[in-house]
């Protein structure tokens, strides 16, 4: 069964950027997969939704699970068709000192910001090759493409790895018609960077913004938007390309 009616699956989508990206997406008058961990932070985005008229449903998913993974995937196809759009936001950044990175930590990370991704990549890819259209999205970081970040290594490489994951996946699908791209966002304002146990916390992301060539810390809808136009027709042409979204603040750093 299938309807005129596109859908996008978007991971971690229960706060911070994901919630945004469904918020969007759902505006833009697609149906919203919503998925994440967090039950009741995803409903309430589901809820959100509707309540502005938009379609939108959740899904409990753990990006560490395979199983659940291919399960959700084949449910949403059963349901509703091939997945139009993919959108891989799901991610961890816990501060470990290079002393106290175990490989247990160190592959707690990959499982969720790295993995995590290709577990839900390759159930949605059969599907959107059948259609010969579909578009994938992957949340990098400018921690991933530009910066080293200190006791962050884990999270680094995860991010890093990602860039390399968009680019051989955007070369590999390109003839199916499935364009791969990625966003590296810089300081946004999300529970993630305000988190004084493992990133800025609310005093040190105000202090980025001194430093930021356009003076603000970014918000999640200024990641959400560009999500958007990477999935639409708009960006037809555009494959493999991770964009970074910082405010100027690569270019702005001498």
């Amino acid at each position: 069964m299938t309807d005129a009616m596109k859908t996008v699956l978007i991971t971690g989508a229960g706060i911070g950027i994901g919630r945004a990206t469904s918020l969007a997406f759902a505006a833009a008058g697609w149906r919203v997969i919503v998925t994440d961990v967090l039950p009741e932070e995803g409903a309430s985005v589901v809820a959100e939704i509707e309540a502005a008229g938009g379609t939108a449903e959740f899904h409990p998913l753990d990006v560490t699970s395979t199983e659940a993974a291919e399960t959700l995937v084949a449910k949403i196809e059963q349901t509703h068709g091939a997945i139009d759009a993919l959108i891989c936001n799901a991610g961890i950044a816990h501060k470990v000192p290079l002393a106290d990175l175990t490989d247990a930590k160190w592959d707690h990370t990959m499982e969720v910001d790295l993995k995590g991704m290709i577990r839900l990549v390759r159930p949605a890819v059969p599907g959107m090759k059948a259609r010969g259209a579909g578009a994938i999205v992957c949340l990098s970081s400018i921690m991933g493409v530009a910066y080293g970040w200190d006791e962050h290594v884990a999270y680094s490489a995860a991010k890093s790895g990602v860039v390399g994951m968009v680019r051989a996946l955007a070369v590999e699908l390109a003839r199916s018609g499935i364009r791969v791209n990625g966003v590296a966002p810089g300081y946004i304002r999300t529970a993630q960077a305000l988190s004084e146990k493992h990133s800025l916390g609310p005093e040190g992301l105000e202090k980025a913004a001194d430093f930021i060539p356009m003076g603000r810390v970014g918000e999640p809808e200024d990641i959400a938007d560009v999500i958007l136009f990477l999935v639409s027709d708009q960006a037809r042409y555009l494959t493999g390309q991770v964009l970074t979204v910082d405010g100027g603040l690569l270019v702005g750093r001498y």
